[in-house]
């Protein structure tokens, strides 16, 4: 992939990272739950799906889904189910207690397993994700430069573009949290995350693959 082009591809997929979505949405939550071990385990659970997504846009499965309307209506009823779920999880958990809601980094390897395993079930809830890529990347593909080599240099590219911008977002939540305390802090983001993982479920729900 010659240079120009895979700039032009990191901007561009730069400019579709950017806004807020479920996945900068969990990576907030998490690193106010669980400090910075939350956050990178958040970060590689949705690197993981992408590279997923990425080898099966290169198979071809997004024109699959696309042109398979129930498969696709299957996997959006199930992507919004499991958003509401989780939204709804949040709501109706109880609030943290008082005199405990400095969380500390988490180090137990079942309490991480459990952040990455959410991260990538978030991160693939989306069926137009794979959609879209599938639409996106092959736009710069270069004919006759190996395909493989091609794909695994955007995926790299969208690996580094996402850990930066969550990065980012996650960074400028600790120091907010830091500034206002965390009485109760804790407790308005996981209500708010809940709200809004509702609606991006029902959301989901209403798309169209096209």
């Amino acid at each position: 992939m010659a240079f120009h082009t895979w700039l032009l591809f990191s901007a561009a997929y730069l400019a579709t990272t950017i806004s807020p979505g479920p996945n900068v949405l969990l990576v907030i939550r998490n690193t106010v739950r669980y400090g910075s071990t939350g956050t990178a385990a958040t970060i590689l659970g949705n690197l993981l799906t992408q590279l997923i997504v990425v080898f099966l846009v290169a198979a071809g499965v997004g024109a699959v889904l696309l042109a398979i309307p129930p498969l696709f209506l299957a996997m959006k009823i199930a992507g919004a189910g499991y958003l509401i779920y989780l939204g709804l999880k949040q709501l109706l958990s109880r609030g943290a207690k008082k005199n405990n809601v400095a969380v500390a980094p988490v180090t137990h390897v079942a309490v991480q397993s459990k952040i990455f395993w959410e991260a990538m079930l978030v991160s693939g809830s989306n069926p137009k994700t794979l959609i879209f890529l599938s639409a996106f990347m092959p736009q710069f593909i270069e004919h006759g430069r190996p395909l493989s080599v091609q794909f695994f240099v955007m995926y790299l590219s969208i690996a580094a573009i996402v850990a930066m911008v969550h990065s980012v977002y996650a960074l400028s939540v600790r120091s907010l949290s830091q500034q206002v305390g965390t009485s109760g802090w804790l407790d308005r983001v996981k209500r708010l995350s809940g709200v809004i993982f509702v609606g991006l479920g029902i959301k989901l729900l209403t798309t169209k693959a096209a």
